[in-house]
């Protein structure tokens, strides 16, 4: 197993390096342009919510589809109107506020593009412990907006007018709640010190699972089926139909840890 996992690495290896050589090659202005973390992360949220937008207009057609819907029972899903108004308030709150203040964080900060790709070994460990740490600080974080009643009014209550989320939802927050999760999210980055590759990987991951989790989908091929750890979409519906318990992401341990689990 040892051999076979290190003759993985060494054909690995190269893939990465040539990769990571190419992204890197007459690019370095674009990669380190300051609009651009937020701008690829709005159109990452845009792109990974079209499957779902499809689903549901196809959900009107297709039984099988219906059948998929977590809310079958509350009502079709929401029509063309309502993802269109929520696409504007996201694409507001990206340009007045998230733009302009994770372009603030990217100058201060200033990035450097280092000449070494990862390792695969390396690119995985970082990827994990950064959804790890972002799903703890997550959580914590969610479950004192639950607790602390100003907290909800004036941060988080904006986000739970979703009874029944969809995908474009997921990000559908009040700009200090955008705000303090591009925070959390940059914060794990940081912590962990990873690799741009790394660093990228994991926010399209997170934004992917982020999207996930508000679908109103429990799809056969979610990844929470493929991974019993993730509580998925019917983890996270259920939270914005009780508005309390499952106030972790996307794992399910602190909630079990901490008796705030709910079917």
């Amino acid at each position: 197993m040892d051999v076979l996992s290190s003759e993985h690495q060494q054909a690995c290896a190269p893939l990465l390096q040539g990769l990571w050589e190419r992204v890197r090659a007459g690019q370095e202005v674009i990669l380190l342009w300051p609009l651009l973390p937020a701008s690829c992360a709005f159109l990452a949220h845009v792109l990974f919510c079209a499957p779902f937008l499809a689903l549901d207009a196809l959900a009107g057609w297709f039984q099988r589809v219906r059948s998929w819907r977590i809310a079958a029972g509350s009502g079709p899903p929401p029509p063309a109107r309502r993802w269109l108004g929520c696409f504007c308030a996201v694409l507001c709150r990206y340009l007045t506020v998230v733009l302009p203040a994770s372009a603030l964080f990217q100058i201060v900060r200033s990035p450097a593009l280092p000449a070494q790709a990862p390792s695969c070994l390396q690119l995985f460990v970082e990827v994990c412990a950064c959804l790890l740490l972002f799903d703890t600080l997550f959580y914590v974080w969610h479950f004192s907006m639950h607790r602390v009643p100003w907290l909800y009014r004036n941060i988080h209550q904006h986000h739970h007018r979703h009874r029944v989320p969809f995908a474009l939802a997921a990000q559908d927050a009040s700009s200090t709640e955008l705000l303090s999760l591009l925070l959390l999210a940059l914060s794990s980055t940081w912590v962990v010190g990873c690799h741009p590759l790394s660093e990228v990987l994991f926010h399209l991951l997170n934004s992917w699972m982020a999207v996930e989790d508000h679908c109103g989908y429990n799809l056969p091929w979610a990844l929470h089926r493929l991974l019993p750890c993730l509580g998925g979409a019917p983890f996270h519906q259920a939270h914005h139909g009780l508005h309390r318990g499952n106030y972790a992401p996307y794992f399910t341990h602190w909630d079990h840890l901490f008796g705030t689990y709910h079917e």
